[in-house]
């Protein structure tokens, strides 16, 4: 009995310390978001730049989870919640590594940004945009810690609210655009940039599907709510 409880315990420990590495992960994606979108705004490329260099730390990171998880399955056996849990954690950092690269492509683009004119109005509609999502991502993350299905929910659902905001600064740049062919250049760049962010939220929203599937032992049966009126309409034969 206390050899079983000795091992439980052991398991918690190291369960707790590689959720301290992901929630640092997340720490390091939140800021590399925010800080390449102020760098976009402010057209201060020394920013860009550490962002760009700190997407080393948060790779790093994921090797790191992904070394300590294995350890886990293979030192301790976990059984099937538990390892639905290492496997779950496995999986975030997985997310949170795609976000940290979109991060890096965005400061990429703000560098190359700083040196065309700039679009009036464009990067703070982005820097709205990157706000909205890294709050979504704070919450997907507070919602694994808690392991609060209804928090994790919530997120899934505001995936709407994103493709909505991108929708509309899709808008916005064909309008820029279309007013003066001077800012096809920089649009074309922002695009990318705003599309990039809204990829970081699907990405938010699957951390959040992860934490129902760990709490639930199921993902979510009904098809993740997206409203994207720039893609093409499907033609007829």
């Amino acid at each position: 009995m206390n050899n079983t409880t000795h091992i439980l315990s052991a398991f918690d420990r190291d369960l707790e310390a590689v959720q301290a590495l992901v929630m640092r992960m997340g720490g390091l994606v939140e800021t590399a978001l925010l800080d390449a979108a102020e760098a976009l705004d402010a057209r201060d490329e020394d920013l860009a730049t550490r962002v760009r260099v700190g997407d080393k730390a948060i790779d790093a990171l994921e090797d790191q989870i992904n070394v300590e998880c294995a350890r886990l399955i293979a030192l301790r056996a976990p059984a099937a919640g538990d390892l639905r849990t290492v496997l779950t954690v496995m999986k975030i950092s997985a997310a949170l590594e795609r976000a940290g690269d979109y991060a890096k492509n965005l400061a990429k683009r703000a560098v190359v940004l700083g040196q065309m004119p700039q679009v009036m109005g464009a990067s703070g509609s982005i820097r709205r945009l990157a706000k909205a999502v890294v709050q979504m991502l704070n919450d997907a993350l507070d919602a694994y810690i808690r392991r609060d299905v209804k928090l994790a929910e919530d997120v899934r659902q505001r995936d709407r609210d994103i493709d909505q905001m991108y929708n509309s600064i899709f808008r916005e740049f064909l309008t820029h655009m279309m007013e003066d062919p001077r800012n096809i250049g920089p649009c074309m760049h922002l695009h990318f940039i705003a599309k990039n962010i809204e990829r970081v939220g699907d990405h938010a929203t699957s951390v959040a599907e992860q934490v129902i599937y760990l709490v639930t032992g199921a993902m979510p049966g009904d098809e993740r709510p997206k409203v994207d009126s720039t893609a093409p309409a499907a033609t007829r034969s």
